[in-house]
Formats: structure tokens, sequence, C-alpha cells
């Protein structure tokens, strides 16, 4: 918890300018042409090295803390990033062998083994990279300045509300949303659990996560093949590249690894 009480105008402006800032540099880089997939991948990539310049600034001058990586739960010894990792991968791996299996042995969908070494470079640069830059951001930055705040119980449950309603793409029928909403809540709350199981290192939220984005695009680039008429309710919404986040099978497996950490929910 930070070593005193940072302000709420600071709590909701700093995201907010990392947020212009991204959206700042798609709009100046139309005029050269680029593809808005680049567009978006540069805007990424500098609002990233922004968050990484300005965090600890941040952290010394709103915390109070000396040393800001230690308190996001970055600096750790080696060995205990590596297994807060492993950790966190090997839940991603359940939970996707869990929504995949369901789907084969439900028939809607079937096993085709087929990948490339360039869908599992980019499965693993777009595990990397979501993973690390929105825990840093989520369960590293989020969830300290709400334990201010609110305390850490409620910062928990408040991180997680707040993760939900930035992923969620409120375009979608009500059923849908309110699937990808609960679904997104609980994979907040799970990555919420993690880090507090992990005694406030971020390695582990960071390889549940980024193994979660990454796998599911890798299933999705070659090895699985989900017929089309496959029901939004059991593998989520999103038509021909759905999220199963929010589909029956992603709810049960989150809600079973949240059921499975609540003894870490703070002040149990």
């Amino acid at each position: 918890m930070p070593a005193h009480r940072p302000r709420w105008a600071g709590t909701l402006l700093y995201p907010a300018c990392l947020v212009a800032l991204f959206l700042g540099l798609q709009m100046l880089s139309t005029p050269f042409g680029l593809p808005e997939g680049s567009r978006a991948s540069l805007g990424g990539v500098v609002a990233l090295l922004a968050l990484m310049v300005s965090l600890p600034i941040r952290l010394r001058v709103a915390w109070g803390v000396a040393d800001p990586w230690q308190q996001l739960g970055v600096a750790r010894a080696p060995l205990t990033i590596a297994k807060s990792l492993v950790r966190g991968l090997v839940k991603a791996s359940l939970l996707l062998a869990l929504v995949g299996g369901g789907l084969l042995l439900t028939g809607q969908a079937h096993w085709l083994g087929q990948e490339h070494a360039s869908s599992l470079l980019n499965a693993l640069a777009l595990g990397v990279g979501v993973g690390f830059a929105e825990e840093l951001l989520f369960r590293g930055w989020l969830l300290g300045e709400l334990e201010a705040h609110l305390g850490a119980g409620r910062a928990l449950l408040a991180q997680a509300v707040v993760f939900s309603l930035v992923h969620t793409r409120f375009n979608l029928g009500g059923p849908a949303l309110l699937g990808l909403l609960g679904g997104l809540g609980l994979l907040g709350l799970a990555l919420g659990l993690q880090r507090h199981a992990d005694g406030g290192s971020l390695w582990g939220a960071v390889g549940l996560h980024g193994g979660l984005v990454g796998g599911w695009f890798a299933l999705q680039s070659g090895l699985l093949s989900l017929f089309p008429t496959a029901p939004s309710w059991l593998i989520g919404p999103g038509g021909p590249s759905p999220n199963p986040i929010g589909g029956a099978l992603g709810w049960a497996g989150l809600g079973l690894l949240v059921a499975w950490r609540r003894r870490w929910w703070p002040g149990r």
C-alpha cells in the first residue's frame, strides 16, 4: 500500500493522459498514410514507454515510496519471478484447456493441430506485451491507488470493475454485453488475487493474463477450428473471433479459479 494517500484527481487524470497520448499519436500519424494497425501499434508502444517513464515519478511524488518498481511488484529476485510466471502460465494453460476441451467435447470445434512459427512468435509477442503492460497498469498502479483510497478488500473489487468496463465492447447486445462484463470482472478478480497470493509480485498475474491472451491467439491461429454454429453463450461474443471470457466455459473456469483463490482475499 502507498506510504500516503494520493489525491483522487491524480488517480483519474493519470490514465486519462496516457489514453490521450495514445489517441493523439494515432491521429498525428494518419497523414503519413500508415495502416490503422501500424498506427495502433505505434501509439501502444509510445504509451507503454510513457507509462514506464512516468510511473516511477507518480509513485515517488503521489505515493511517497522510495522504490517504485519494488512497490509495483516488478523488482523481485529472478527465481521468484520465474516461479510466479510459471504458476500464472500453468493456470492460463488449464483455463484454455477447459475452454478448448469443452468445445471439442460438445462438437463445437475440431482439432487441426497446425501451427506456424510466425503465429507462435506473434502469440508470444502479444502475450508478453499485453500481459506486462496491462498488469503494470491495472494490478500494479491502479490496485495500489485504490487500496490507498478504499482499503485492500474494496480495492480488489473496484479494480476488477474498472478492468471490466475498460475492456467491454458496449456495442454488443444485452445478454452478450452482460456475459462479457461478468467474465472480465471475474478475470480482474482472479488477476488481483494472483498478485496477493504471490506476496505482491506482479509476475504471476503477468503470466496468467499474457498466457490467456497469447494462448487463445495461438489456438485460433491453426490449432483449433471453431464451427460457425458454436453458440455465443458457450464460447463468448465476437462472431468469428469470439472472446471466451464472456461465455459459459470462460465463466466456469474463472469462477473456479476465483473460488480456489478466495483465501487470499484481503482481510480473510
